[in-house]
């Protein structure tokens, strides 16, 4: 199969990139690994392409008082990144998972962002992060937290004349320990079911929890109710199940040609379990 046909235009500002979406039917492409594949189904028929490749200063990893990545940034470079491996191991590790070398090398986590597989960790790792984007159109300048932008399955609060251009993820607390695990029939492809968690200790115990799923829902979760079990508590046998059991009831997975939807409930508790088992673990030594 073979895109329908398109105008295209490259755009050199952010500025420009926002008024040619303001045109219409209007699709943005970067790293094209998520939309040229729709686009040659034709799922998607934009009447215009708008490449923003040749914007100046959208990627970058900095530092400050929280982690600004730019929307341009590619998926090998979060991997690679000494801040990130510095603050955020938890990204870095999943970020190994996400497809292939090729697929990293030009894959963004802005597009990521915006296309919201309910398979993908990236969004998963936001949400788990407490990230917040930043989102420009012809109006001005706004910001969404990920926990509020992902609606459903490949739908997000994104005006169709706006852009993602970073998003920020504040530094987690000293004494935090990180858990990620995944499961895919192959390597590179889509999580049956994925999940990460950090857990801070202070004076020996839970201070703050966090665990996100993605792959068992249309939208990455976060298992509010578990996390707030975890607090003021050591993870103990009994917490431990009496958690995995909160976090299962977080889900509801749909029966698909890969897996039923039982499998990924039963799934989800066993990667949350090896997951919290190992930031426990990475916490006592942080």
């Amino acid at each position: 199969m073979k895109p329908a046909a398109f105008d295209y235009v490259v755009a050199d500002s952010i500025e420009a990139a926002v008024a040619s979406l303001g045109r219409g039917d209007a699709k943005i492409i970067a790293g094209g690994q998520s939309l040229v594949p729709m686009l040659n189904f034709r799922l998607l028929r934009p009447a215009i392409l708008v490449d923003i490749n040749r914007i100046p200063d959208l990627a970058y990893v900095r530092e400050g008082e929280a982690i600004r990545i730019g929307a341009l940034t590619r998926h090998h470079q979060l991997e690679m990144s000494p801040v990130i491996a510095r603050h955020f191991p938890v990204l870095g590790e999943a970020v190994k998972h996400v497809a292939h070398l090729a697929i990293r090398n030009r894959g963004t986590i802005g597009g990521s962002l915006s296309h919201a597989d309910p398979a993908a960790e990236l969004p998963m790792m936001a949400v788990l992060l407490d990230g917040e984007l930043r989102i420009v159109s012809a109006s001005g300048t706004r910001t969404a937290a990920a926990r509020d932008f992902f609606r459903d399955a490949l739908a997000v609060d994104l005006a169709e004349d706006e852009i993602i251009t970073e998003v920020a993820l504040p530094k987690l607390q000293p004494g935090t320990g990180w858990g990620f695990e995944e499961v895919a029939r192959r390597s590179g492809d889509f999580a049956l079911a994925a999940v990460a968690a950090t857990l801070t200790l202070s004076g020996g115990v839970i201070s703050q929890a966090r665990i996100a799923m993605t792959g068992v829902a249309p939208t990455p979760r976060r298992a509010n109710a578990a996390e707030e079990m975890l607090i003021g508590t050591q993870l103990d046998k009994n917490i431990s199940d009496d958690v995995i059991e909160a976090v299962r009831a977080m889900v509801e997975p749909e029966t698909d040609l890969h897996a039923s939807s039982d499998y990924r409930r039963h799934l989800v508790g066993v990667l949350a379990h090896r997951a919290l088992a190992a930031a426990w673990r990475r916490a006592g030594t942080a």
